[in-house]
């Protein structure tokens, strides 16, 4: 049912001047994941949901003074894991990548986080070690997709309680059109549920109170079923678009806007009160070429919403302290008759 998207070969290494890496943290599910560009990429970023954790996202928006960034972090842990940032730029300091000042140089790298606490020793959360390590495992082969990284602890299908949700994860995914490539890397905490952007089936979310089916979650709202209380902020997708197009600063801030029609493609519901949905774009320019908004933005929704779905259908099963193991989709095909 889903051969299309796990077939899928894209991923956000292919674009030119862009490496990825995670690091997992193995004491609880969370972690972190960088997208790395030291030569420089014009940044954009979007912020759709309501209660985002965010770093340096001001210096992104198309009025502001700095044109380049030299990466982008996302990470779990919440508002702590913003801290892994820091060990990134550190380590492109070390690289001698960054902002020139005269004296040296300051890297830039904004950050977003997701909200995934709520699993195992809250203490345990992403920190500049963990940025640092995610940057000296970069590389641009085809990331590790599922439960690693900033997605491993991701959850999704929370909106009728935890106990009732699947697991989520990252996922990575790229279109090439002549000679020019949009990639993204997209971790799923989604308060809502995941489909497949392809044929609108229902892939993960919120279960039916016996666990044993989806419960579809915009319908079950829509005839009125009262959704759980829902900690503020405990959700979120967050991500990245990069492409090696030639992209002017304002360019990089539309390529973010339009990207998240890939999330809306994918999630239902998106950009809830709970949710701090924030998607950021990258241009490294490395192809020498550029392509009319109108198909960069196509691409990039495109490759968005493959990788919010195959971050789904890679993740893994874990267990929840006091509670049954919150089933990934992989596992639960194995297990049930009907396929989901």
């Amino acid at each position: 049912m889903h051969k299309q998207l796990l077939a899928h070969t894209g991923h956000i290494g292919l674009v030119q001047g862009i490496s990825v890496g995670h690091f997992s943290d193995s004491r609880r599910p969370t972690g972190c994941s960088v997208v790395l560009c030291p030569e420089g990429a014009v940044g954009g970023v979007d912020v759709r949901g309501a209660a985002p954790g965010t770093r340096e996202t001001d210096l992104l928006h198309p009025s502001n003074l700095v044109q380049q960034v030299h990466g982008i972090m996302l990470a779990g842990g919440s508002a702590w894991g913003l801290d892994s940032a820091t060990g990134a730029v550190r380590w492109l300091e070390e690289q001698g990548a960054g902002l020139p000042i005269g004296v040296g140089r300051i890297p830039l790298v904004p950050a977003a986080v997701l909200f995934d606490v709520m699993l195992g020793d809250m203490t345990v959360r992403p920190d500049a070690a963990a940025g640092y390590a995610a940057c000296q495992a970069a590389s641009r082969s085809r990331p590790a997709e599922g439960s690693v990284g900033a997605g491993a602890g991701a959850v999704v299908g929370k909106v009728f309680g935890w106990q009732r949700a699947m697991k989520g994860g990252i996922g990575s995914a790229s279109i090439t059109v002549h000679g020019v490539t949009v990639g993204a890397l997209v971790a799923c905490n989604a308060l809502g549920d995941v489909y497949n952007p392809f044929t609108g089936t229902l892939i993960a979310g919120a279960r039916t109170a016996d666990g044993a089916a989806l419960l579809n979650t915009r319908d079950a709202l829509l005839r009125g079923e009262e959704a759980q209380p829902i900690l503020e902020g405990s959700n979120t997708t967050v991500g990245v678009v990069a492409t090696d197009a030639i992209l002017t600063k304002a360019q990089a801030h539309r390529l973010a806007v339009t990207a998240h029609d890939g999330l809306a493609r994918a999630i239902n519901p998106v950009h809830t009160m709970s949710d701090g949905d924030t998607l950021f774009a990258l241009g490294t320019g490395q192809s020498g070429q550029t392509l009319g908004m109108m198909t960069l933005s196509t691409m990039a929704a495109e490759a968005v919403a493959i990788a919010t779905a195959r971050a789904v259908l890679l993740a893994q099963s874990m267990p929840v302290p006091g509670q049954a193991v919150l089933p990934s989709w992989s596992d639960w095909q194995q297990r049930t008759t009907t396929p989901l």
